[in-house]
């Protein structure tokens, strides 16, 4: 299974987990693309790597924050990033981070690394026993402000994460659902008409707004229970 994070050893215990995400032209200034609270940015740009950290078996242990859209900006990130990780369960968890201010940028930008600890030989595989749903929808964008009803809660994320049953979780970013789909179940030559979703596969899931699990079909009934109206059934008809 390939992740989008970097192992690097710790002790004979232990391994670090280095995430990160990064944000351009959404926030306040002028020229952006997207006008968000900084707030907002910070949010959804530690949900990101969060959420990669944490489904590769992290605990997360720090955020760092590469504010580039000015100085006033930086309190505003911080209790994004505090908001996103008090939904997490880490309500204490440490915050650095530098600001540019020699210069102004005309757009924003903000670059988000977390960091977290494992058990060091921690495997896991995907194996061909196990059903996929999407949980949450794909948005991106302008979508994530006017469509947050649809977005995954992080709250639902980490309950999934601890669930009996739920054997691999993989966050949906830019990439879309397919091709996540194929590097969760090292699948690289899954065909998408082989596939059954009724969310579009292809699409952007911008901050992670949706995620993939792998689960035992047995406890189908009770990962439904706990996802509601965000679980989508996803079947994999072919692997050709």
């Amino acid at each position: 299974m390939k992740r989008d994070v970097l192992t690097l050893p710790l002790s004979s215990e232990k391994e670090i987990i280095i995430a990160a995400d990064n944000s351009g032209s959404i926030g306040m200034k002028k020229a952006d693309q997207i006008q968000a609270s900084y707030e907002i940015v910070g949010y959804y740009s530690f949900r990101v790597a969060a959420m990669e950290c944490l489904a590769a078996g992290g605990e997360l242990t720090a955020a760092v924050i590469h504010n580039f859209s000015g100085e006033e900006a930086w309190g505003e990130l911080c209790e994004g990033v505090r908001k996103a990780a008090m939904q997490l369960g880490f309500s204490e968890l440490p915050i650095t981070g530098s600001s540019e201010t020699n210069f102004v940028m005309a757009q924003s930008a903000t670059g988000m690394v977390v960091m977290g600890t494992r058990e060091t030989g921690y495997y896991e595989r995907v194996t061909d026993d196990l059903h996929f749903a999407v949980i949450g929808k794909p948005l991106c964008g302008s979508e994530v402000k006017e469509q947050q009803q649809s977005i995954a809660p992080l709250s639902l994320f980490i309950k999934l994460l601890k669930t009996k049953g739920v054997r691999s979780i993989m966050p949906v970013g830019s990439k879309g659902i397919y091709a996540e789909l194929k590097s969760m179940t090292g699948q690289e030559h899954l065909r998408i008409e082989g596939i059954e979703c009724e969310l579009d596969l292809n699409k952007s899931a911008g901050p992670s707004t949706c995620f993939i699990i792998g689960y035992e079909p047995e406890e189908r009934k009770r990962i439904f229970r706990l996802a509601g109206t965000f679980f989508h059934p996803m079947t994999i008809k072919t692997v050709q």
